[in-house]
């Protein structure tokens, strides 16, 4: 089988699509299961504004499951969970509901899940995997709750990596997965701890073996009146991933925001 964006080929396991809906967004579909990745649905987030591709549109309100990487407002933005369909289950960061008093609203959809835990949604497994970041609501706020990633067991095994740095054990966690949605980046001139590089993405996903790899997190957000400030550090990390990755020998995919990389007999 093979994978197919636009004019781009690559080989790999049938069964699954993913679609970047910018930043940390995606909306990954395995086995009919639909996965909906920190979903960020507005065109601002506090200080930052959308300022590349679409805003979402109605088509991802109704995933199956929801799953929050971390409690960063760009990542659980409770505006945007709002715009969701009732009842959809949302999988958290235990301790996440003590830490955000507006995942409260939530309480009856909230699935706390830790580390090393899997949760079953439909024909998926999603295990809960560690992340090398700050998983503070505030940066001086009371750690509560860790930063984590998932991995998204169907007819192929999808990484979201979340938002963090490389670990020493991520290749434990995510080991020859078929797809890493990886991120790369941020949403500022400056890139503080916790966050990958383009260069350090791609010793990530050759570290993990990964089959073919997608970065996200770049490029979609930024903060207003800054757009003149470092633009490089908006534009450019995608395409940087691409080629630290291809010397890595590992394949890679930018996405622009609001496409598709899909895997199947129609590819």
């Amino acid at each position: 089988m093979s994978i197919a964006v636009g004019e781009h080929v690559v080989t790999t396991k049938p069964g699954v699509s993913v679609q970047w809906h910018g930043h940390a967004t995606t909306t990954i579909v395995d086995s009919g299961t639909r996965v909906l990745t920190d979903p960020v649905l507005t065109n601002r987030v506090g200080h930052l504004r959308r300022r590349r591709g679409p805003r979402p549109g109605d088509a991802v309100y109704s995933p199956d499951v929801v799953v929050l990487s971390h409690l960063h407002s760009d990542h659980t933005h409770i505006p945007s969970l709002q715009l969701l369909d009732p009842g959809v289950p949302i999988i958290v960061p235990a301790g996440a509901v003590g830490a955000v008093r507006g995942l409260r609203a939530f309480s009856d959809q909230i699935i706390e899940a830790s580390i090393g835990d899997t949760i079953r949604i439909g024909a998926l497994s999603i295990d809960v995997t560690p992340a090398e970041h700050d998983g503070r609501r505030w940066p001086r706020g009371p750690a509560q709750a860790d930063a984590v990633g998932y991995l998204i067991r169907g007819s192929a095994t999808t990484y979201f990596a979340g938002d963090t740095d490389l670990y020493r054990e991520m290749d434990q966690w995510a080991a020859n997965c078929d797809m890493a949605l990886i991120p790369v980046g941020g949403w500022g001139p400056t890139l503080g701890p916790g966050h990958l590089t383009p260069q350090r993405a791609a010793e990530a996903v050759a570290h993990i073996g990964a089959g073919h790899a997608v970065p996200i997190h770049f490029g979609t957000l930024w903060p207003i009146g800054l757009d003149k400030v470092r633009p490089e550090r908006f534009h450019a990390p995608g395409a940087d991933f691409v080629t630290h990755a291809a010397r890595a020998g590992v394949a890679a995919t930018e996405l622009e925001p609001g496409t598709t990389v899909s895997w199947g007999a129609s590819a």
